[in-house]
């Protein structure tokens, strides 16, 4: 029974997203749709990240809709996404833009978004991730992992679900402004990945940007 209604979900994900690529695609010429290797590589996709079942059908819809973009194509793909949220931050203090092979890395400082102990929005970061919106709406062909961090103050389980729900609120503002719930995972790292020896830095909010491959 788990088995069909797995099976059931990933048409339902991809029937809906494909109507949508459908209409996009019709507006951007020269998007690539193919929707059985893309659902493959979603599904591969969704299962490296994820490692679970639910990220693997999230995954498979995503791929079948958006279909996926060949090796020759993801270099400029992602050229252009960064040069358009590097631009978006540009006037930003807060806000970072790091490459990775071809994973955009956005890293946002945990203050200027959230007050202390608290996951709810502060004012100034909804400008902020209304453009940034605005560009991931513009290369749908990508995956959106968003990541929230902790400094090593305070019980470590608190930390873990502190983390969590700032990442859910950042994934819930992007989907307030068009993004695909589909195409975003939120996981809370709490703690377990410092990148300094300066707790004001380890406590941030990252989103990884990662383009979904043609099988």
């Amino acid at each position: 029974m788990k088995k069909h209604f797995s099976i059931g979900v990933v048409f339902i994900i991809s029937a809906t997203l494909f109507s949508c690529a459908t209409m996009q695609t019709n507006q951007e010429k020269g998007t690539a749709i193919g929707a059985g290797s893309g659902a493959a590589v979603g599904a591969i996709l969704g299962q490296a990240i994820g490692k679970d079942t639910e990220s693997t059908l999230i995954g498979a819809g995503i791929g079948a809709a958006l279909g996926g973009l060949a090796g020759n194509q993801i270099g400029r793909y992602m050229d252009l996404q960064e040069q358009e949220l590097r631009n978006a931050i540009a006037a930003s203090e807060s806000a970072s833009i790091r490459r990775e092979q071809d994973i955009l890395r956005a890293t946002f400082k945990g203050e200027a978004y959230f007050d202390s102990d608290s996951d709810q929005l502060k004012p100034g970061g909804y400008p902020e991730l209304r453009r940034i919106s605005k560009i991931l709406n513009k290369y749908p062909q990508t995956t959106i992992e968003v990541n929230g961090h902790t400094d090593v103050r305070g019980p470590e389980e608190y930390n873990q679900r502190l983390s969590e729900r700032r990442a859910e609120a950042v994934k819930n503002e992007l989907i307030q402004n068009g993004v695909l719930a589909q195409r975003i995972r939120a996981v809370g790292y709490g703690e377990s990945r410092p990148i300094s020896s300066d707790h004001a830095v380890n406590r941030r909010v990252e989103i990884l940007i990662a383009p979904i491959r043609k099988g």
